[in-house]
């Protein structure tokens, strides 16, 4: 047909033949072309990206400084350790185990509900669409970065530092935290929340909470009940360790173990954490089926 450019035809996994019709209706040659998944530029970029991971695999395994004997003597170390942790103090629970497994339970509640109070003005005061204000928005962004950038021990040497050892110093860290967690989440699900409510609410002459309450609280209700139960799932296994430095919790009870080498009583708390990180995440998952 005359002005048509060709048609693909024979095709191959590596080629394809395709006819060009001249504008004088003459039929041209066929002229094979090679087809390739990537051009020159992505097949280099690729190799790139390959090259640098492999490189920072290779300058990581070197500065890890991987000693052989000892890595071929951890299988029977391993075994040492299960066999002295076999069998386990189970009435050594009672006397210590529990009472620091609840108080784990407490700081892990109480934190995540500190970091809730503290987290929800943040992320209210980050979200550009409820706050048009742009240097509030960076200031409540930087105190979120900064409570994330902290890791939970680290809080918890801080506070040990000011209040000395114990739970309250876990529970502040636990809090301070959790308050960069919620408060990204929240102000993020709020600047994805609709328009459309909170506009009319605004055309109907409702004042600022209004806006609050029934325009963006019903549209992030259900994210953020998940990011608080998430939260606080997270809180649990968090609290478990946080007694490695003295912040009170179950740790202390696993750190205590340690140091005295009671292997036996070692494999209690460890059940112990075990057993209640699973039932924390049982429960999480059946408010959550309650809730949202």
């Amino acid at each position: 047909m005359d002005g048509s450019r060709g048609v693909a035809e024979n095709l191959t996994p590596g080629t394809a033949v395709r006819r060009e019709s001249h504008a004088s209706g003459q039929p041209g040659s066929a002229v094979r072309r090679e087809w390739q998944r990537f051009t020159a530029g992505e097949r280099l970029a690729r190799f790139a990206v390959y090259f640098f991971v492999v490189a920072a695999f290779v300058l990581s395994l070197g500065t890890v400084e991987v000693i052989p004997e000892f890595l071929w003597d951890a299988p029977a170390q391993v075994q040492d350790l299960l066999v002295r942790m076999w069998p386990p103090d189970y009435a050594h629970y009672p006397a210590s185990v529990h009472a620091a497994l609840v108080e784990t339970l407490h700081m892990a509640t109480l934190g995540t509900v500190i970091a809730v109070l503290l987290a929800v003005p943040l992320g209210l005061l980050a979200a550009s669409n409820v706050m048009p204000s742009r240097t509030v928005n960076t200031v409540a962004k930087l105190a979120l970065v900064t409570s994330r950038s902290v890791n939970s021990l680290v809080w918890a040497l801080l506070f040990i530092a000011v209040f000395g050892p114990g739970a309250l110093a876990g529970t502040l860290a636990i809090a301070f935290r959790s308050i960069g967690f919620v408060g990204k989440l929240l102000g993020e699900a709020l600047e994805e929340a609709h328009r459309g409510p909170v506009e009319a609410l605004k055309a109907s002459g409702a004042p600022w909470p209004s806006l609050l309450v029934f325009g963006y609280w019903p549209q992030v209700k259900p994210a953020f009940w998940a990011l608080v139960l998430l939260r606080w799932d997270i809180n649990v296994r968090e609290s478990a360790v946080l007694g490695l430095v003295g912040a009170g919790g179950i740790g202390v009870a696993l750190n205590t173990a340690m140091n005295l080498f009671q292997w036996d009583r070692v494999a209690v708390v460890l059940l112990a954490i075990f057993a209640v990180v699973i039932v924390a995440e049982v429960v999480v998952t059946w408010v959550r089926g309650r809730i949202l």
